[in-house]
């Protein structure tokens, strides 16, 4: 197949390149046209208000899953759609709506999740001019034919892999269903192993959360709450200086402080947090560092043997703004920002109740007698990361993912059983 136009006669290239250059004028005008504000906002009407896209124009909109779906819509009722997309059409919440209904009804046949990078063979990356870290799949599904299972592999780097067994493996709509129950979203298998020790982890506990039936079955009694945005809710923060200075207040104890008007508490980022340790390090500014200055200093082991040391934050905040944790003994909380590779991946603590970033969602009980101590052991546990490992592509621990976590519920625990539970979990607490 010819490449270039040096088999061509003069004339004809020279036509040729004019026609291109007419075909380029006219697509930047479009594309200037395409991307004013008021045009935006009227394709966005459209998709919204005439229904053309019904499953994945809710959320913030991206434009290559309306491809996905016209692609559906288009094609004949038997069938067949591939196409090349971002893997975020089957992991993110925004996409479930329609990856539930083509995954959990049958309609798929293939998904290969590829990586851009291709570092396990030496080569470079598909797609050169695109971050190495960035992953797409190829999806084939139909709108109407069903299969038995589809043939699905993840963070694969070469299309050989497909024939690996271990690497590319078959999952079914009933495993879809079990596995991420609300949205019917792709966990993500590396290995046929860890499929099969993920579904059997997932046919003998509860989710967190279960809403796939016409009311959510909580397995247990709490709720998710995030404290403070830490842009959004900055002019709410203080500084150690900003207390001692404008404040006018003076230590209490326990990292408190009192002004004439009111009481300071720490305010707890993730960057302090470790498992079962919330005074795992403290918050140091380094000025020379532009895009992080904020940065941990771990605890070091004489600290750590110390009950009465506190990690110190970067910021304290007004008690009378802590009203979700007010009259709790103790919060349990978990960092958001996390991932697949890191050595645990879900991590929790308990907590003071103070104050706490967005970073680290909190979990409070809705009733009496929640022991959130046995949950935080079963959040900790090593079969729990395991499972968490399975459903984290970014570096975000959504409340959608959490919520369809498995977990033991109180019921399943005796006295005897709690306290073993309990035990190895306690004296890490301080």
């Amino acid at each position: 197949m010819k490449t270039d136009l040096d088999h061509l006669p003069a004339n004809k290239q020279r036509e040729l390149e004019r026609v291109k250059q007419i075909i380029f004028e006219e697509f930047e005008d479009a594309l200037a046209l395409g991307t004013m504000s008021w045009k935006k906002k009227g394709r966005i009407d459209k998709i919204i208000l005439y229904g053309s896209y019904p499953l994945l124009s809710r959320g913030d909109i991206n434009l290559y899953s309306l491809f996905v779906e016209r692609a559906h819509a288009l094609v004949k009722q038997d069938g067949m759609v591939g196409l090349l997309t971002p893997s975020g059409i089957a992991s993110d919440l925004s996409a479930s709506a329609f990856f539930r209904k083509v995954a959990t009804g049958g309609h798929l046949k293939a998904l290969y999740d590829f990586e851009n990078r291709r570092t396990r063979h030496g080569l470079g990356p598909f797609f050169p001019d695109v971050d190495s870290r960035f992953k797409f799949c190829a999806m084939i599904g139909s709108p109407n034919r069903t299969f038995p299972a589809a043939h699905c592999g993840f963070f694969l780097q070469s299309i050989t892999e497909i024939e690996n067994p271990e690497q590319a493996f078959p999952i079914t709509a009933e495993d879809f269903a079990r596995v991420n129950p609300n949205t019917g979203t792709a966990p993500i298998f590396r290995t046929a192993r860890d499929m099969a020790l993920t579904a059997a982890i997932y046919a003998r506990a509860q989710v967190l959360v279960d809403k796939s039936g016409p009311q959510p079955v909580a397995a247990w009694q709490i709720k998710y709450a995030t404290m403070f945005h830490m842009t959004n809710d900055s002019h709410l923060f203080r500084t150690r200086a900003e207390l001692e200075g404008s404040e006018g207040a003076w230590p209490t104890g326990g990292n408190c402080w009192q002004s004439a008007t009111e009481e300071w508490v720490p305010l707890y980022e993730g960057k302090m947090v470790q498992a079962f340790d919330h005074r795992a390090a403290s918050v140091v500014l380094n000025p020379a560092n532009l895009n992080r200055p904020a940065q941990p200093l771990p605890a070091t082991d004489e600290q750590h043997a110390d009950p009465a040391w506190l990690a110190a934050p970067q910021y304290w905040v007004s008690k009378t703004k802590c009203m979700v944790t007010a009259g709790l003994p103790w919060v349990l909380g978990f960092k958001e920002i996390t991932a697949p590779t890191n050595a645990r991946t879900f991590i929790a603590a308990a907590f003071p109740p103070v104050g706490f970033g967005n970073k680290v969602p909190i979990l409070v009980p809705t009733q009496d007698g929640v022991d959130l101590a046995l949950l935080l052991a079963n959040m900790n546990a090593v079969p729990f990361d395991f499972a968490v490992r399975q459903k984290v592509q970014g570096q975000t621990l959504n409340w959608f993912i959490v919520e369809q976590l498995p977990v033991i519920p109180p019921s399943a625990y005796s006295s005897a059983r709690a306290s073993a539970a309990k035990a190895p979990g306690l004296p890490l607490f301080w």
